[in-house]
């Protein structure tokens, strides 16, 4: 997905540099959510991982409708400059940032950005996030807010990145329609697609020097990858998959 991002603002603005950070090994994640979360927790997540890699092969001719429907590319254009780094977090990490010297920074599916790295340069950071701030934070915030019969809260938000959890300020935010035929495996490549827009719009507020955040009343609330046994209730009790 991190490919349709690039590709869109490539599109949008021309030239652009790609900091790519290596995948954070399955289990580190897996370690560090157990605690904080629970051993039994952490691992129903793992679990609903892979049945959601399973029923996303049944979701390909939905994924390539919406990214037909929307001109989304999935494959990284070959003009795209591209530097690999292990952490945005690491020394490395904010020593390419320097030498990039942004204007701004668009940050989708990072880890969590830390104090130093924020202050690396005078950049702003801007996030692209698939869910309601602040009251569909952290993970999967589509699906939770249909699981919670929510689904005026079911949407995107582009919003400044701090030290917290999706807790920057709000730039731009829209809810999104879902389909009968979409699912958990899906919200996204639809979120993505009304979101993207809005990306590039408060990265062109950046260079403009016009960023507005503004005010959202909702309470806050992180939100985690389902475990298998809530994925399986929700989609019997709720109908929500």
């Amino acid at each position: 997905m991190a490919a349709c991002v690039a590709n869109a603002l490539t599109r949008r603005f021309g030239t652009i540099t790609v900091l790519q950070e290596e995948p954070e090994p399955k289990w580190r994640i897996l370690r560090r959510r157990a605690r904080l979360l629970g051993v039994t927790a952490a691992l129903g997540q793992a679990f609903c991982g892979v049945i959601l890699r399973l029923r996303a092969r049944g979701q390909r001719t939905r994924i390539g409708a919406i990214l037909t429907a929307y001109g989304l590319e999935p494959v990284l254009r070959s003009d795209i400059a591209v530097r690999r780094i292990d952490s945005i977090n690491s020394k490395s990490g904010r020593d390419a940032l320097r030498e990039v010297d942004p204007d701004v920074i668009a940050v989708y599916g990072t880890r969590i950005i830390r104090r130093e790295t924020l202050r690396a340069v005078r950049a702003p950071f801007i996030n692209y996030h698939a869910g309601i701030n602040p009251k569909y934070r952290g993970q999967h915030p589509g699906y939770w807010a249909l699981v919670n019969g929510d689904a005026e809260h079911a949407g995107v938000t582009i919003h400044l990145v701090d030290e917290g959890v999706d807790t920057g300020g709000v730039l731009y935010q829209a809810r999104v329609a879902f389909t009968a035929e979409d699912d958990i495996t899906t919200y996204q490549w639809l979120q993505m697609a009304y979101g993207l827009p809005l990306f590039a719009a408060a990265l062109e507020d950046a260079l403009a020097q016009r960023l507005t955040p503004q005010p959202v009343d909702l309470p806050s609330r992180q939100w985690f990858p389902p475990t298998a046994w809530a994925y399986a209730w929700n989609g019997m009790t709720r109908g929500v998959w």
